[in-house]
């Protein structure tokens, strides 16, 4: 298991669009994939446990990747968090 902290750059945080995506992506990997914000872990690769984050921006999100393709999935996922989207 891998895991690697990053900051929520989007100025509307992790909304509807970017948190689609981002399970998309994650759903293409075989590795179970982890999110945690504010002491809370959820399913990476569900939108409606990402969205009860209720991910802001500058909020610090730390991904957990475990299994096969780990750090192509943290590479992946972690340029989706770190990303400005209109």
């Amino acid at each position: 298991m891998i895991s690697k902290t990053f900051t929520i750059l989007n100025p509307t945080g992790f909304h509807v669009r970017p948190t689609k995506t981002f399970v998309q992506t994650a759903g293409t990997f075989p590795c179970k994939v982890s999110v945690i914000n504010k002491g809370k872990k959820v399913n990476g690769k569900s939108s409606l446990s990402m969205l009860t984050l209720g991910i802001a921006v500058n909020e610090e999100v730390t991904l957990e990747i475990d299994g096969e393709q780990e750090e192509q999935a943290l590479e992946a996922l972690g340029q989706l968090l770190t990303e400005i989207h209109e």
